[in-house]
C-alpha cells in the first residue's frame, strides 16, 4: 500500500567519491609494502647443478660475477683492481665474522679466471668456506 502519493521515493545511489578515495589508499598502501627485490644488480644467468640447499647461521658474503667480468660483494659494484684489493673487500664485508660462507654468483658465461680471482681472494682473506649458486636442471 502506498500510503503517500504523488510523493515519488528516492532511488538509492552509491557515493562514487567514498569508494574511489577507499581503493586510492588501498593502491598506495600496496605499491608502499611491495617489496621489489632482485637477486642481484648485475645481469646474470646462473649454470646448472643438482643438490640441496645448505643451511648456515651466519651471514653469508655474496659475490656476484657477471659475464663482462662486473664484480658486486653483497650487491655492491666492486671494481676489480686485483686480488688484494678483492680480498680487503671481502674482508670488509665480513666484519666481525671469522670464516663466513663466500656465495659466488657467477654467470654461466663468466670467464673462469673471473671466479678463481674470487677464490683466491677469499683464500687470501683467511675464508675457506666457499659455495657456488647454481640454477636446478629442468627435469
Amino acid at each position: 500500500m502506498n500510503f503517500q502519493r504523488g510523493q515519488s521515493r528516492e532511488e538509492p545511489e552509491i557515493n562514487l567519491i567514498a569508494l574511489i578515495d577507499v581503493l586510492l589508499v588501498i593502491l598506495i598502501f600496496l605499491m608502499v609494502t611491495t617489496s621489489y627485490a632482485k637477486f642481484s644488480e648485475l645481469q646474470i644467468n646462473l649454470p646448472e647443478a643438482g643438490g640441496d640447499a645448505a643451511t648456515s647461521q651466519e651471514k653469508p658474503i655474496n659475490v656476484t660475477v657477471d659475464a663482462s667480468e662486473h664484480y658486486a660483494v653483497n650487491n655492491s659494484g666492486v671494481l676489480f683492481t686485483g686480488v688484494e684489493a678483492m680480498a680487503a673487500s671481502l674482508k670488509n664485508a665480513a666484519g666481525s665474522q671469522t670464516n663466513p660462507t663466500i656465495i659466488i654468483n657467477a654467470d654461466a658465461k663468466a670467464p673462469h679466471q673471473s671466479v678463481i680471482n674470487v677464490m683466491e681472494a677469499a683464500r687470501q682473506a683467511g675464508f675457506g668456506r666457499i659455495t657456488f649458486t647454481t640454477q636446478n636442471q629442468p627435469k
